[in-house]
């Protein structure tokens, strides 16, 4: 079934519905116009590889729960909401009864509104209330909403990194709404839990905003904090209800319940109104340019974003362009004031970037202008993803594939201005995946969102928070089980290791340095590489140790806060990185060479000739140069060597074998040539089946491989431990491999380029590929897979 995109309007006033009073009739808007034109352009009608036709909806309202305040019921009222949404009033009673629930529904479908009802009545009641959100822009968001109820019983506050320390004192003693994030939860929180004792006591709900951003590593680790949080409050007597609010996702209560580690009930059917949206995938075209091996180059996603941008902002359609990258939002916005410029001087000023590292003045002055439709064109990060008070625009450009289905759908929600039709437009960068969306709808419109991927159990994770927790209190044997089965196989080896001491009473932390410097929740290995400006001293920001190698070795191109500057030095020893300001016409990606061994093999499987399987592997890489390319048209540059030492990751891998006889139908095409082909293309899809970026996954292809005796070609999860994206790709290993077949054959190229079968961190420099042979060898391998 097609995925509904909902219309979206700021909060509170996008809770439920809408009164009587306030007039709202559906109207067709100028989506389908602005559409026609595209279609009709004869530059672009080779550009729109399909439009998808998301149709609209009507609303199902419901009564207020009988023990709604009345008092929150009147100011809901003047604010426009007059009846709550069907799925909000479910959710709202299932908290109510004490059951952890997530509401897993469409953008602006309400879903605040479904843990406001229950958490006020709570602070109503003398509870409170814990809101954690995964930044601390939503957070203020939230807390500015809150206010404008102007509710006397409610006390809220944030609690974030700028917090001052008497307003930190103020929220301890006497907040009953607190808003924060994981990091303070995990820093500050929990291991001062003493002094948060009277609110832990009363605490009755935990939200977790936003969960289905909550994967992977990250997410292991939140698991783990929300598994200290909830032996903390069993201390001070307290067993609060999860509320989680979520985009649309596969499996919401299962993927709830792994991240809280309670059983959580799921409200997924969305019963708000929508409008109609056209849906338009785009392709740029090819240029005359060559990259790697001859390869053809397409034109970049940020060019063609900036042209869309342009002209919609000429019609004066008002537009948000998502783009992946700072620098990439900067660009889109730019060309777009460069090409408004040659059509009216007074255009080019209704054009403006958003992002991370602006000053919140600076956002809400922008947002404000969105609103005001003083701006018509904007070009932002994933920064108004998340429930930021932007809403009811005409179109959105989608730069390049966010990641998930569930950010596609997040993204495009966004447009819709009470009720109009909307137009969304996604366009493809030069890569696997997105050229296979473009080319292939029914795995966008025709497929559920995906199922969030995190594994609690992981070793690298659980290890510092069984140290924290023992910090925070002594940990005994009862509380092994809330940590999962792998707890008892990792204490022993901790105490081995001095990090705890085993007493009849339970395991003590021994160190005199905070448990919880250990866990690293949004990175992981070790200290991080300081980013400082040589010329200053000024210190711009930090990397996390295992990406030092890649994102500031020397020659790097770094950016911060839409600066750029040029990575003079890397001290691996002092963890530091110098860097001077810069304003290079290029990026720049590091390349590296890897070998892989095995360690352990998990589970595994025959598909007739071939075997497939998943385990525990050693992967030993070094960064051996770095490639630059121009900025505007992707052309390679050209490469520079480094000397950079080699990193051992021990990690989780999905890995396939043929024997020497399966490989006869290739022929004279090079072994080592098609495997490598199939290795990279097979990375590039693997994110449409595990909520995964490129970037978070690794490969390694060889002819013949010593552990397996066979060609092999391994896809395994770049973090300590593994995440769970190659677990994942074993279990959709069918559905997975024949989408990379696929991708490979649809592409127009005729030996392989960006679009199939290269790779932009290839360490080998995209040589040896073999396109047909990539085919072929999937061919052999796909015979007698399953279809599932």
């Amino acid at each position: 079934m097609t995925q509904a995109i909902e219309t979206d309007s700021a909060f509170p006033s996008d809770h439920g519905a809408p009164s009587a009073a306030d007039g709202r009739t559906r109207s067709h808007g100028r989506a389908p116009l602005i559409l026609r034109r595209l279609l009709d352009d004869p530059r672009r009608r080779g550009r729109i590889t399909h439009v998808q036709s998301v149709p609209a909806g009507d609303g199902r309202t419901a009564d207020w729960p009988d023990w709604t305040p009345p008092l929150l019921v009147d100011r809901l009222r003047l604010a426009g909401v007059d009846r709550p949404w069907e799925h909000q009033v479910k959710a709202a009673e299932l908290a109510h009864e004490g059951r952890s629930v997530i509401i897993a529904t469409g953008t602006a479908s309400g879903k605040s509104l479904a843990y406001l009802l229950p958490a006020l009545r709570a602070v109503f009641d003398g509870g409170s209330v814990l809101y954690l959100a995964p930044t601390k822009a939503l957070a203020a968001d939230q807390l500015r909403s809150l206010r404008g109820l102007k509710l006397a019983q409610l006390r809220a506050a944030t609690f974030d990194g700028d917090t001052p320390a008497d307003e930190r004192t103020w929220v301890r003693q006497y907040a009953d709404y607190v808003l924060t994030n994981p990091d303070m939860l995990h820093r500050t929180v929990l291991p001062g839990h003493a002094r948060w004792a009277p609110y832990l006591r009363r605490l009755r709900y935990v939200i977790v905003d936003e969960a289905h951003g909550y994967r992977g590593v990250f997410g292991s680790h939140v698991a783990q904090i929300l598994r200290r949080l909830r032996r903390v409050c069993a201390r001070y007597g307290a067993d609060p209800v999860f509320i989680l609010a979520s985009a649309t996702a596969s499996d919401p209560g299962i993927s709830a319940s792994r991240l809280t580690g309670v059983n959580v009930a799921e409200v997924a059917e969305d019963t708000s109104p929508r409008g109609a949206t056209s849906f338009a995938l785009w392709e740029p075209p090819l240029t005359d340019l060559r990259g790697e091996q001859g390869a053809p180059v397409r034109r970049t996603a940020t060019a063609e974003a900036a042209d869309l941008l342009a002209d919609l902002v000429v019609e004066d359609v008002q537009t948000l362009a998502f783009v992946r990258s700072r620098r990439g939002a900067e660009a889109v916005a730019l060309g777009a004031k460069r090409a408004l410029e040659e059509i009216a001087p007074d255009l080019p000023a209704r054009v403006a970037a958003y992002r991370a590292g602006y000053l919140p003045e600076e956002r809400r002055a922008l947002e404000k202008a969105l609103r005001a439709r003083d701006l018509v064109g904007l070009a932002s990060t994933n920064a108004l993803e998340l429930g930021v008070d932007v809403s009811g625009l005409d179109s959105v450009i989608i730069c390049g594939w966010p990641g998930t289905r569930a950010s596609l759908w997040q993204q495009a929600g966004r447009a819709g201005r009470s009720g109009q039709d909307a137009l969304a437009v996604l366009i493809a960068r030069d890569d696997p995946l997105d050229t296979y969306l473009v080319h292939h709808p029914s795995a966008i419109f025709g497929t559920p969102v995906e199922a969030t991927v995190l594994d609690p159990d992981n070793p690298y994770v659980l290890a510092p928070h069984l140290c924290a927790a023992a910090a925070e209190l002594p940990l005994t044997e009862k509380d092994l089980p809330l940590f999962g089965p792998s707890a008892a196989e990792i204490l022993p080896d901790l105490v081995r290791r001095g990090m705890l001491r085993h007493r009849p009473t339970g395991w003590y932390w021994t160190k005199r340095e905070r448990a919880t410097d250990l866990a690293d929740i949004r990175g992981a290995g070790g200290p991080p590489v300081q980013v400082v400006e040589a010329a200053t001293g000024r210190l711009l920001g930090t990397v996390d140790e295992p990406s030092a190698h890649t994102t500031v070795h020397q020659g790097a191109v770094y950016l911060h806060q839409g600066e750029s500057y040029v990575v003079q030095t890397l001290d691996l020893d002092d963890s530091v990185a110098l860097v001077e300001a810069a304003d290079p016409d290029y990026t720049t990606t590091a390349r590296d060479v890897t070998d892989i061994s095995i360690l352990e093999t998990l589970r595994s499987t025959s598909w007739g000739e071939a075997t497939l399987c998943f385990g525990t592997v050693e992967v030993t890489q070094q960064v051996v140069s770095y490639q630059m390319r121009r900025l505007a048209s992707g052309e390679v540059l050209g490469e520079r060597p480094l000397e950079l030492p080699p990193r051992t990751l021990r990690t989780r891998a999905v890995w396939w074998t043929l024997p020497d006889e399966a490989l006869r139908v290739l022929g004279d095409a090079d072994v080592g040539g098609s495997a490598h082909a199939a290795e990279h293309a097979s990375i590039g899809l693997l994110p449409l089946f595990a909520t995964c970026d490129r970037w978070d996954i690794g490969g390694v292809s060889t002819a013949l491989h010593p552990d397996t005796g066979r060609m092999t070609v391994f896809v395994y999860d770049g973090h300590d431990g593994g995440a769970g994206f190659a677990e994942r790709g074993y279990e959709q290993a069918g559905r997975w491999l024949r989408s990379t077949r696929e991708a490979i054959a649809d592409c127009e190229c005729e030996h392989g380029c960006p679009s199939c079968i290269q790779s932009p961190k290839c360490g080998n420099g995209n040589d040896p590929l073999d396109k047909q042979g990539a085919l072929d060898l999937l061919d052999a391998l796909l015979k007698q897979a399953p279809r599932r």
